[in-house]
């Protein structure tokens, strides 16, 4: 897992798996949060479990809940063009015009998004 800090965001990239369930979201924002001192979090689509991505299975929101309960803004970066659910197409739309969740394409566009935030 590779970490830098860009305007008080923690950006990450790992080839490994982070985020398989939500105790291990939950470790790895205390990991962030205690490590950096920071709430802002962009890391990058494959270092998230594949089950996130299928909204019925529920795992986006138990997930993401955890981010905003422990009051960290969050960015996923990556290629979502291979996703054809309407209504996960529909989550990251919604997410990306609130404040606290973003589905990006890359980490510059991650960066800008939680700087927004």
């Amino acid at each position: 897992m590779q970490t830098k800090v860009i305007n008080d965001i923690v950006v990450v990239h790992s080839n490994e798996l982070i985020i398989k369930d939500v105790q291990s979201a939950i470790d790895f924002i205390m990991t962030i949060k205690y490590g950096t001192n920071c709430n802002k979090i962009a890391l990058n689509k494959e270092s998230v479990i594949e089950d996130f991505f299928i909204l019925s299975k529920g795992l986006a929101g138990e997930i993401l809940q955890k981010f905003i309960n422990y009051q960290t803004k969050f960015a996923i970066y990556g290629d979502y063009s291979k996703y054809t659910s309407k209504p996960l197409k529909d989550f990251i739309y919604e997410s990306n015009n609130g404040k606290e969740i973003f589905f990006v394409e890359n980490e510059d566009e991650a960066i800008k998004m939680l700087n927004k935030a």
